[in-house]
């Protein structure tokens, strides 16, 4: 009887399951592949030109990256926080505008919001132009901040990844019981003590989370801090890789950063040891807005309106300015061939993403245990590499396959193959898939959960494998989940700037090479258009997501 249930359905069960462990832990070896190479090459002397970094800019960099980091990291808590906090908890004129508004940062990559603000408030520009005409002031008879500068840096990061922190803080706050913070009152706690001493300890695993992924994109950012000339890691990774030609040292500056970029996960992970993301108590009812009376009752939706203003409307009405006051002709052949490649780049990478995200989930649910958990694991943390990291760590290895081919075609056919691989759009393709592998992944993950392990259980039943269960069973019921999760990666990989130009062939453009280019040879009227492009491709993400806002609660 044994032998007839191993031989029978029990069997095929179990190596179907073996089956999808193997396949997820092939894809989970490939998504790896990036970060082992990079922690490689600290095996390996750098040469003459790491020491020279060392003894030059290197301590600049290290300087320079953890003051930018700290600021970053204290004004999005601080903004995010007190948003999240006002439009959750307190009752104000536009709250409920505010309330979706606060997100709009999202659209905007920070190196687009740093091109707009550095060309709107420069001495021509037209704020301090505005500024001397209501005046009489001449240049140089006043004080104005430098948007080319380390806090110029922070302020544009502050004001485009607020949202990260604002959204899970404010849904901490959202589940937290109105008993525990009505108990607080009772206990004769005002409102700033109730925040401080009850509410805020509550969400902050929610908030550790959000500021976390605020200093990872801050680190991995190359786009902003190149045009203000803030020297970090990323900007040194392109000098060394680039200017220097010494791709060792690259790969040892992208080891440090990516060592940074550990710590910073380690530290959040630390954050929440011990605690939970859920409710003091059961929520018979959501906790009671405050309505607000006199100076602050105007006063807030103030406050609450600048971070939307400065991380996005302003942008958005800089950049329109510079269109139809002096973009004229950018709508040319160089313009929609860039915008081609990126459209074509982002919807491969999209759909093999959102096809390495349903191996790995569906592979957890059917092969249950370490192996598939594990596999998971390493693709959740692709999102936290900085592009550049990504790009050198594929690099790596594919300069190394080149070489390779080329001295066995020379020692058999005496042929030169030059490069074959490194430079091509499928590495390029991998480097996308390995970065945003973690938010399709999650996205793709809560689809399956809705499925009911009664749906699942009716599934086997019908099918003769797990792949058929998948097919015709699973995959109409995550379809809404796997098509948001396409977006997702779409409107990321539109926006990816460090990798792409770490990665590209050579003679092609996307939309963010192609503004960081006019950007950085000052040409501020002509990366206006593909600029703008770029906030228009994230709007509809950003739009899914106040849809999901508004269907909650206020």
């Amino acid at each position: 009887m044994s032998m007839t249930a191993e031989t029978g359905p029990a069997r095929r069960a179990r190596r179907d399951g073996q089956g999808w462990a193997l396949a997820a832990s092939l894809v989970a070896a490939l998504l790896a592949l990036p970060a082992v190479a990079v922690v490689a090459q600290l095996l390996y002397p750098a040469g003459d030109v790491w020491s020279h970094l060392m003894q030059t800019v290197l301590p600049g960099y290290i300087a320079n990256t953890l003051v930018l980091a700290a600021l970053t990291a204290a004004g999005t808590f601080l903004v995010g926080v007190g948003a999240a906090w006002a439009t959750t908890m307190l009752d104000f004129p536009g709250r409920r505008w505010l309330t979706w508004a606060l997100v709009l940062p999202l659209a905007a990559p920070a190196y687009v919001v740093a091109y707009a603000l550095a060309d709107f408030f420069q001495a021509a520009g037209p704020a301090q132009s505005w500024l001397r005409a209501a005046t009489g002031w001449s240049v140089g008879d006043y004080w104005f901040p430098e948007i080319h500068s380390l806090q110029g840096a922070a302020l544009i990061f502050v004001a485009t990844l607020y949202p990260y922190v604002y959204l899970l803080a404010r849904s901490a706050f959202l589940q937290q019981s109105a008993a525990a913070l009505d108990v607080a009152r009772t206990l004769g706690l005002g409102p700033w003590r109730v925040f401080w001493k009850v509410a805020l300890p509550l969400a902050r695993p929610a908030i550790a989370g959000g500021v976390a992924v605020v200093l990872m994109e801050t680190l991995a950012d190359y786009g902003a801090v190149s045009y203000l000339s803030v020297q970090t890691f990323t900007t040194g990774i392109f000098r060394a890789w680039y200017q220097m030609g010494d791709r060792a040292a690259g790969a040892q500056l992208a080891a440090a950063l990516l060592g940074c970029v550990l710590l910073v996960l380690m530290l959040e992970r630390l954050s929440r040891r011990g605690r939970a993301i859920h409710a003091a108590g059961r929520r018979e009812h959501p906790p009671a807005r405050r309505p607000l009376a006199g100076f602050a009752r105007w006063s807030t939706p103030v406050l609450c309106a600048v971070p939307p203003l400065l991380g996005f409307v302003l942008p958005a009405f800089a950049l329109l300015r510079l269109l139809v006051e002096r973009g004229g002709g950018q709508l040319n052949a160089r313009f929609f061939a860039a915008a081609l490649t990126s459209v074509t780049l982002a919807a491969i990478a999209a759909a093999l993403t959102v096809t390495v995200a349903i191996l790995l989930a569906y592979a957890r649910r059917a092969a249950p245990g370490r192996v598939t958990s594990a596999a998971a694991g390493i693709a959740g943390y692709g999102y936290a590499l900085p592009g550049s990291v990504i790009a050198v760590g594929i690099l790596i290895p594919m300069t190394f396959v080149d070489r390779w081919i080329n001295r066995m075609m020379v020692e058999t056919f005496d042929i030169r193959t030059g490069l074959l691989i490194t430079g091509t759009m499928a590495g390029l393709i991998f480097a996308y898939v390995v970065r945003f592998a973690a938010p399709a992944l999650e996205a793709t993950e809560a689809g399956f959960q809705r499925i009911t392990p009664s749906i699942a259980a009716a599934a086997r039943t019908l099918t003769a494998s797990r792949g058929e269960a998948l097919r015709r069973v699973h995959a109409p019921l995550i379809a809404p989940a796997v098509l948001t999760a396409a977006l997702v990666v779409f409107v990321d990989a539109m926006k990816e700037l460090p990798a792409t130009l770490l990665m590209r062939p050579m003679n092609s453009e996307t939309l963010s090479v192609l503004a960081y280019g006019y950007a950085a040879d000052e040409r501020i009227e002509s990366a206006a258009l593909p600029s703008l492009a770029i906030v228009l491709v994230g709007l509809p993400a950003v739009i899914l997501l106040m849809r999901r806002i508004g269907q909650g609660r206020g």
